[in-house]
């Protein structure tokens, strides 16, 4: 348990390999599409068109050597799990080890686990998302770090788990589309498990020697102790000069040297990058945060209007994001 959090605190980048710009790279086309075509025209299409129909055959072996299935739940077993904090704990999960999970940066997974059964006797499921902190590249294994609520049916069923066990799990769900240098600066506001979502995006901009981003994170926390993965924000911080972070917690101790307090707009003006075009600002934390910082979604899970701290320091809808 304690070899997986040092192996995983100390993880190193790895640069993307640098990319091929194919003349057909742009030209892929959904295999059904493909099948479709019947015939002569068929026949037309495959012998005219080869770099085509190479995209194909690479799209189709990409997609066997995925574990995910976003129509399908699929069971990943428990491989180990590490404690992280007092109520929070990393849990890995294996799979076929030539495959990589397939997740895009930055998405989630929905997890579910049985609640027993309705009235009319079928099984009934509790479902909940989650949004791996593993490398997307990785392969045979992914990371989870969930807090563990007493009242929480998810992550005490994760808490029950023991090495062995199976999750069910289904995605990715795709929750903002990355892409390298899509802006000068982005900034964050994390709370609590919340920097899931912010450690997927980092990483990424990171282990990209051709992503030029500038990041800037601030990560809230009740105490210094509930600070999640704060070793590895640092070593990351320490190794990348694009990655600047302020901690902030609410109860600081006596030799604590971050900030003190919730996310202030002086913090926000202070540690962030001003509102404009090239700056994007990414949200997630708990209800209370997320109503402070920057209005809670849409009743219908969209963006909805940006308000609290991020509207007084002049951002606009299109200059946030809320996990």
């Amino acid at each position: 348990m304690a070899a997986l959090l040092r192996r995983f605190s100390r993880a190193t980048l790895i640069p993307f390999a640098a990319q091929s710009n194919s003349s057909h790279s742009n030209l892929r086309l959904p295999f059904t599409a493909i099948a479709a075509i019947s015939g002569g025209v068929s026949f037309l299409y495959y012998h005219s068109s080869p770099n085509l129909v190479h995209s194909q055959q690479t799209e189709q072996e990409e997609s066997r050597n995925i574990a995910l299935n976003p129509d399908k739940w699929i069971e990943f077993k428990l491989q180990d799990t590490a404690r992280v904090s007092h109520n929070t704990q990393l849990f890995r999960f294996s799979f076929d080890p030539t495959q990589k999970l397939g997740l895009d940066i930055a998405s989630c997974i929905l997890t579910r686990a049985p609640l027993g059964q309705d009235a009319e006797g079928k099984p009934k499921f509790v479902v909940r998302p989650y949004t791996p902190i593993s490398d997307s590249e990785s392969k045979g294994h992914f990371d989870l770090l969930i807090k563990l609520y007493p009242e929480g049916k998810m992550s005490q069923h994760f808490a029950s788990l023991k090495p062995g066990d199976v999750v069910e799990v289904k995605g990715p769900i795709e929750k903002l589309r990355y892409t390298p240098n899509m802006k000068k600066h982005i900034g964050m506001i994390a709370g609590g498990s919340g920097i899931t979502p912010m450690l997927q995006v980092i990483e990424a901009i990171l282990k990209n020697p051709d992503d030029k981003t500038q990041v800037s994170l601030l990560y809230a926390n009740v105490s210094p102790d509930d600070i999640l993965l704060k070793q590895k924000l640092d070593i990351l911080a320490t190794s990348h000069p694009n990655l600047k972070i302020f901690y902030t917690v609410d109860n600081p101790t006596k030799n604590w040297r971050g900030g003190a307090g919730y996310i202030s707009k002086d913090m926000v003006v202070k540690g962030l990058p001003a509102p404009s075009d090239d700056t994007l600002i990414l949200v997630c934390g708990p209800p209370g945060m997320m109503k402070q910082i920057s209005g809670e979604k849409a009743k219908d899970w969209t963006q909805g209007e940006v308000s609290g701290i991020l509207k007084e320091a002049g951002y606009t809808e299109q200059m946030v994001y809320k996990f």
